[in-house]
């Protein structure tokens, strides 16, 4: 397996957007959780392109599947968590839905990037 170059990768640059957007959503939110689900939604975000960076690393598509595997987890943990965000009011009906589109899209791609890796090693 040759490396990848995890900028030129479409999932980690949408791992990216998704971190801006949810830096941007955060700002909003009660002071009181900046410990609490503002903490964890930003640090579940980076996690997102942290994981598929790191894995690039690695020396075969095995070792480089659990890393992306570990972005999926991610980004199901950061679709809950933005529930809960809605749920409580923190965003609106709008916002919710484009940033559940863009998590939901991006839980595809990952899906389909891990396909890609299985076939090919």
């Amino acid at each position: 397996m040759g490396r990848h170059n995890f900028k030129k990768l479409k999932i980690w640059e949408e791992g990216m957007v998704l971190v801006d957007e949810t830096y941007k959503m955060v700002k909003n939110f009660p002071d009181f959780e900046k410990f609490g689900l503002t903490s964890q939604m930003t640090r579940c975000a980076i996690s997102i392109p942290s994981n598929i960076a790191e894995g690039t690393s690695k020396t075969s598509n095995k070792h480089f599947n659990n890393y992306v595997e570990n972005s999926f987890g991610s980004a199901f943990e950061y679709e809950t968590q933005l529930n809960i965000a809605f749920r409580q009011k923190y965003l609106g009906q709008e916002n919710f839905q484009v940033l559940e589109n863009k998590i939901q899209q991006l839980q595809k791609m990952l899906s389909g990037f891990q396909n890609g890796l299985k076939r090919s090693s």
